[in-house]
């Protein structure tokens, strides 16, 4: 028997991968899924995940925090430290 492979990913968003692995584990928990779609749903799941930790990472290089000068007045931004 030929192994199911999950679908590729691509560009999908965050919010949609989101809710797609929600539905997986909500499926997977109610435990009515046969074993071989259980295995193929754990993948995509895995995958999912995944890709939602890429996009969080991607995200938070992204944000900046405030800057404050010595007088405690806002003076700018600067990258958040990721690390």
């Amino acid at each position: 028997m030929a192994e199911k492979k999950p679908a590729d990913l691509g560009p999908i968003p965050f919010e949609t991968a989101l809710a797609e692995l929600e539905t997986i584990v909500a499926k997977l928990e109610k435990g009515d899924v046969a074993l071989e779609d259980s295995i193929t749903l754990y993948a995509r799941g895995e995958q999912l995940k995944a890709h939602c930790d890429r996009l969080l990472k991607q995200a938070e290089a992204r944000i900046e925090q405030i800057t404050f000068g010595a007088d405690g007045a806002p003076k700018g931004t600067k990258p958040l430290d990721a690390g």
